[in-house]
């Protein structure tokens, strides 16, 4: 990760320092993070807001991308529930189904999941 490096950020600093461009997006990247990391959802419409205020046209496809699902992406940044079970048990389906390799019909597939429970 960048930030851990003291030669990393020196030179991400150097490079704010010469271009504001970079700088600007280095901001709201890193609000962002903060954003993520905090579990803050609140504060995401107030940031969308400010980076399309600004003319860094990369950030206003990425929040484009972002308020056409704004509802999921924000209780994903505030609610609490992980969704780790039920990936582990789609892993466990999609493991059955690979070693079957396309020789099992539904009703044995279906059987297997049922018996591996």
């Amino acid at each position: 990760m960048i930030g851990t490096c003291r030669w990393a950020d020196a030179l991400v600093k150097r490079l704010c320092d010469r271009c504001e461009y970079i700088a600007a997006t280095n901001r709201f990247a890193r609000c962002f993070v903060t954003i993520l990391r905090r579990r803050d959802g609140h504060r995401l419409i107030g940031w969308l807001e400010e980076v399309e205020q600004t003319e860094l046209k990369e950030l206003h496809v990425f929040a484009n991308g972002v308020r056409k699902d704004l509802a999921a992406v924000t209780a994903g940044l505030t609610v609490s529930w992980k969704s780790g079970a039920v990936e582990g048990h789609v892993n466990r389906i999609k493991m059955l189904k690979r070693q079957h390799d396309g020789r099992a019909g539904f009703d044995l597939l279906k059987r297997c999941i049922l018996l591996t429970t």
